[in-house]
């Protein structure tokens, strides 16, 4: 399973506890049950007395009174007991539904800054297209310039895929994710001219190395996120290593001259592919947590496209469509972004 948001952890605290509340009001209903038996065993007794000359008839009578009294008295201190842990659940579920509305609107915000931010960006690239229309010159020398970009895509490019998968944290099947990216890549018009590398139990150290090795056209992050902005690596025992986004988006910028694209395809992961686009042509990132599907279906199609040497734009708007042709609802999470003054239709990693 993916990372729990903090939404999600109150709502599941909340039907826990309701359920504990339900069990608590089933248990007093069953001891109120048992005051009207001992009540008429009383009332019984005391008939018989009225009723009977016999001493000893009288004494067994008396008995079974006090035995019943002393019962309902056991039974009105379980019911108190009851009635105290029923307040306290009452108070909890109210503290944890408090929680959860707190959290429910302080996600909201952030769905609104990321909602304004995506506008703005979408009034800048309207703007810019304007522009170019507008400039016939312009445009022409674009076009100019687009076909010398084309000439210059590589021959070869190669996609550096780096895993963490702590054993403190939830296992994730990320094999599977490398497994069915490289299948869609040999089954690509281009096959040929994509390299697939694969590295594993990735230390934070390891990404540089990495990088110096290989020299990769796309790098692929896989595993867990955070919602602080942090990615999840190992450290040397196996167990979670956190590192910041600025510690990636350094990493970035100064291993940037082959790099074109950064593929997030953890958990949180929006803030470090914006903040990379400052220096990275294009990067994907994840709004909020994905499932393990809608991460091995998106990222497995997202690289079949750029194997039929498609543009980033089409690629990602492909892999937004298989999601929806497997039948998960996860599609809005994933998003684009692109550095300022590039078009991402003109982006082609693989030259077609």
């Amino acid at each position: 399973m993916r990372l729990l948001s903090s939404a999600e952890t109150y709502r599941n605290n909340i039907l826990r506890k309701k359920s504990e509340l339900t069990k608590l009001q089933h248990d007093r209903a069953n001891e109120t049950k048992k005051i009207s038996n001992y009540r008429s065993k009383m009332l019984s007794a005391n008939q018989a007395i009225n009723r009977t000359k016999s001493e000893s008839t009288k004494k067994s009578k008396y008995r079974e009174v006090e035995s019943a009294q002393k019962s309902l008295a056991s039974i009105d201190k379980k019911i108190a007991d009851i009635d105290s842990k029923i307040a306290r659940k009452n108070k909890e579920i109210t503290e944890e539904e408090c929680k959860l509305n707190k959290e429910c609107e302080h996600e909201q915000k952030k769905s609104e800054q990321s909602e304004k931010k995506r506008l703005q960006e979408a009034d800048k690239q309207m703007k810019r297209f304007h522009n170019t229309l507008n400039q016939h010159s312009r445009l022409h020398s674009q076009t100019q310039q687009a076909l010398v970009d084309l000439q210059n895509i590589p021959e070869n490019i190669t996609v550096l895929f780096m895993a963490s998968n702590p054993i403190d944290q939830a296992a994730l099947r990320l094999d599977e994710e490398a497994r069915e990216i490289n299948e869609m890549i040999r089954k690509s018009e281009h096959r040929d001219s994509v390299s697939f590398v694969t590295r594993w139990a990735v230390r934070p150290l390891d990404v540089l190395q990495a990088i110096n090795e290989v020299n990769p056209s796309i790098i692929h992050f896989s595993g867990h996120g955070s919602d602080n902005d942090e990615m999840v690596f190992q450290d040397i025992h196996g167990n979670t290593k956190l590192v910041s986004k600025a510690a990636i988006v350094q990493t970035m910028m100064i291993s940037s001259d082959n790099i074109k694209l950064v593929f997030f395809n953890t958990c949180f992961s929006y803030g470090q592919a914006q903040a990379v686009v400052e220096h990275i042509d294009a990067a994907i990132g994840m709004n909020t947590s994905i499932g393990d599907d809608a991460a091995r279906v998106f990222a497995a199609q997202f690289y079949s496209s750029i194997g039929f040497g498609l543009s980033i734009q089409k690629a990602f708007a492909q892999a937004k469509a298989a999601l929806m042709l497997e039948g998960i609802a996860e599609e809005s999470i994933p998003e684009l972004y692109i550095k300022d003054g590039i078009n991402a239709d003109g982006i082609i990693i693989v030259r077609p």
